[in-house]
């Protein structure tokens, strides 16, 4: 009888063979978007597919700087058990008077576009059709991925030691002193386990809750748990096991141990199995001006998360029969977002400190003969820059609307009234911000509205002002238009 490895590996080739072949008639690229806390995910996905179907000016895509792209529509959903991304919802959220910024994407989503263009180069000159699916999910569950190469006593070893880091103890201190009470060996409870689990999801919402985290831990459903709360698959914690003594069958350690395989057999391996081992490229998107906020202790959270979120990609350049039977993820694009929150003469530092951040990690990525590029950008631009002065100085500073009840240096805004502000600078070294003697690089900007944008003649809305929007799109999508 054939194991279940065995079975699952060649239903993974199949998927990836039935894509391949309908990749054969018409090119196809699916592109996985995801990122994490609070980094702009959702509107990035939205004024990519902006930007694109309505022909906005992309001067670093060169197919659209070279006039090839002749349409991008809208097409049908191509999987009819995932729902469809709310694009017009989003958008219409971001435009018209009562702007504002579209609820965080808490399940996977996908859309579709149809790119017509002209090829440049090849046998094959001449008008072609892309086939695009976007596809989103949260950077929770991306994290996830790392479980499953854990057993339960090596996620519950480090899911501790996370907790008593310094910056992390105030917050973990409630769950710690619970675990205190908990013992291994002891006989099955169900009431036990359950106190136990919600104990520590309290932990992991209260430091999600944090505005200075920027890196989540893993299980990312118990956040969100969905048609699963409540659970046994969603009802474990992790116990202080002492070092080489793995769980015995009847005792709580046991059951624990059982539930933490239970989630990665329905939760985890089903998301990586049905989505994320289909993807041909890849975007994370990272807040890192909220780790360098917070110091060096959550960007070295955030780096570890990085590692772990690239070596989960299965990646490498692709052969003709590897795309077949086994698709590798060819590029990943790692950008840091929010680059309106800082003057432009900061942005290459913004993006330095990113590649610094996943140095180690893409390294064995390019290797495999993956592509993997770091970059800071803004999806959508929602501030302008001009000069202050301060004193006899006269600053480089950034002016929006700030949200209403945004507070800089003592004044409370109203979401209506613009406001200049001086962002501060970034270090000229990245590896700088590691570094605990130094200050911590913090940027004042608070949280803008989007911008305003004023119909033209014949009463159409623009596309919003983006910042590297088009560079991004060149490194994800620009070689398949060539």
């Amino acid at each position: 009888m054939a194991s279940p490895s065995y079975l699952d590996g060649a239903r993974d080739a199949a998927l990836a063979f039935g894509d391949s072949l309908l990749g054969l008639a018409r090119p196809r690229l699916r592109i996985g978007v995801t990122g994490l806390s609070r980094s702009g995910k959702t509107v990035f996905t939205t004024a990519l597919i902006q930007n694109l179907v309505e022909g906005a000016r992309l001067p670093v895509l060169k197919a659209a700087a070279e006039g090839r792209i002749a349409r991008v529509r809208l097409a049908p959903q191509p999987d009819a058990d995932v729902p469809r991304f709310p694009y017009e919802a989003h958008r219409a959220a971001l435009s018209g008077p009562d702007r504002r910024w579209p609820d965080s994407t808490r399940r996977i989503s996908e859309l579709r576009l149809e790119i017509d263009y002209e090829r440049a180069q090849g046998w094959f000159r001449g008008p072609a059709t892309l086939t695009l699916d976007i596809v989103d999910y949260p950077g929770e569950w991306l994290l996830d991925l790392a479980l499953i190469g854990q057993d339960y006593a090596g996620w519950s070893a480090q899911a501790i030691t996370d907790a008593r880091k310094s910056h992390r103890l105030a917050v973990a201190a409630p769950w710690l002193e619970d675990l205190k009470t908990r013992d291994p060996a002891g006989p099955v409870d169900e009431m036990a386990a359950e106190a136990a689990s919600e104990r520590f999801k309290a932990y992991l919402a209260a430091l999600r809750a944090d505005p200075e985290a920027v890196a989540v831990t893993p299980p990312g459903r118990f956040l969100m748990p969905g048609d699963l709360d409540g659970s046994p698959a969603l009802t474990f914690a992790p116990l202080e096991l002492a070092p080489g003594v793995m769980p015995a069958p009847g005792t709580l350690a046991g059951l624990m141990a059982e539930r933490f395989e239970a989630y990665k057999r329905l939760v985890v391996t089903p998301f990586f199995r049905e989505h994320f081992a289909r993807l041909d490229r890849q975007i994370v998107l990272v807040d890192a001006l909220a780790a360098l906020d917070a110091g060096p202790a959550a960007l070295a959270d955030l780096e570890t998360a990085l590692g772990q979120a690239l070596s989960a990609f299965a990646v490498g350049r692709n052969s003709w029969l590897s795309s077949l039977f086994a698709p590798r993820i060819e590029r990943v694009l790692f950008a840091a977002t929010k680059a309106d929150h800082i003057h432009h003469t900061s942005h290459d530092r913004l993006a330095n400190v990113m590649s610094h951040l996943v140095a180690r990690a893409a390294g064995k990525a390019q290797g495999a003969g993956a592509k993997v590029e770091a970059m800071a950008f803004a999806a959508i631009r929602a501030t302008r820059e001009v000069r202050i002065r301060e004193g006899r100085d006269e600053l480089p500073a950034i002016a929006g609307v700030p949200e209403a009840g945004e507070v800089v240096d003592g004044e409370v805004f109203d979401g209506k009234t613009e406001a200049a502000i001086f962002p501060g600078e970034l270090p000229q070294r990245p590896e700088a911000i590691f570094d605990p003697e130094t200050p911590r690089w913090q940027v004042r900007a608070p949280r803008f509205r989007p911008p305003l944008v004023k119909p033209d003649a014949g009463g159409r809305l623009a596309p919003p002002p983006q910042i590297r929007l088009d560079r991004a799109l060149e490194f994800l999508i620009g070689d398949r238009l060539a």
